[in-house]
């Protein structure tokens, strides 16, 4: 089954550089192609496509107001492809997979094609998943069954988060135990681990490295840091609903409001919520 794509552009040189480098990836079809931020919702309305190829900065709508518009469920995988590196923080918050600077460098959509492959056999599973459940829901009379319910059927593994992270250090990886991360915070294109006592750099997205740990452990905390609940001490209030969260390192971590509630409902329900500093 091949991954639907549109690629949405306002420059016609890019549009056809792009699907001519995307030929030699049999399994993208290019169904459609899009000039601006219009064409595209249109586009993603009649066609649903899996994954869209998206310019920032055109005429009209952007495009992270074309995201803005989408609704969630009908959101296709995002690749940004663009001639700015100033965006890519807000890229990458817009759950995107992928940020390409033009001219787009053969090795380097490879290597985004990869993580859309990637991404789409997660989806594949995920709905195979849904659909499972739903059928069992109807055999027993019980409408749909939950996700937690299923990981205890037969032949139904519950999920398994990473216990190592391999990073590399020089010509060696190193595989770091995820228990002794204290916290990860963005640096560019490069996430900073930081662990008993030393910070390793590791070439991932927030996204990727939130699919990959236990979310009852790590939880983001900030647009661009997440942190080991285990590790937390204390909690210390700020201004305007803003908190800090000590952590047994001593490092202060700043904890936002939109994060507020979930972080201190796990903390609750582990049984391990921190004093209030």
């Amino acid at each position: 089954m091949n991954i639907r794509a549109i690629i949405v552009d306002d420059e016609p040189l890019a549009r056809r550089g792009l699907e001519l480098r995307l030929q030699d990836a049999p399994d993208i079809e290019i169904v459609r192609q899009c000039a601006n931020g219009r064409e595209a919702l249109a586009a993603i309305a009649e066609l649903h496509p899996d994954l869209m190829f998206l310019d920032i900065q055109m005429p009209g709508l952007s495009g992270f107001d074309v995201l803005a518009q989408v609704p969630q469920e009908s959101l296709p995988m995002i690749v940004f492809v663009t001639a700015f590196d100033r965006f890519a923080i807000d890229a990458f918050e817009a759950h995107a997979l992928d940020y390409l600077l033009k001219p787009v460098d053969d090795s380097r959509l490879a290597r985004a094609l990869e993580r859309v492959r990637a991404q789409w056999q997660q989806r594949q599973a995920l709905a195979q998943r849904e659909q499972l459940m739903a059928m069992l829901g109807d055999l027993n009379g019980q409408g749909q069954i939950e996700p937690e319910s299923l990981a205890s059927l037969p032949g139904q593994p519950a999920r398994r988060y990473a216990t190592m992270l391999p990073i590399r250090v020089g010509r060696e990886t190193l595989r770091l135990d995820v228990s002794t991360i204290d916290w990860i915070d963005a640096a560019g294109d490069y996430m900073c681990v930081h662990a008993a006592g030393q910070t390793h750099v590791l070439r991932a997205t927030m996204r990727e490295l939130e699919e990959m740990l236990d979310p009852q452990v790590f939880q983001r905390v900030h647009r661009s840091t997440i942190v080991n609940l285990a590790r937390v001490r204390s909690l210390r209030p700020h201004f305007n609903g803003e908190c800090f969260l000590k952590l047994q390192s001593g490092q202060e971590v700043k904890l936002s409001r939109s994060f507020r509630d979930k972080v201190e409902l796990l903390l609750d329900r582990s049984g391990s919520a921190p004093a209030t500093a």
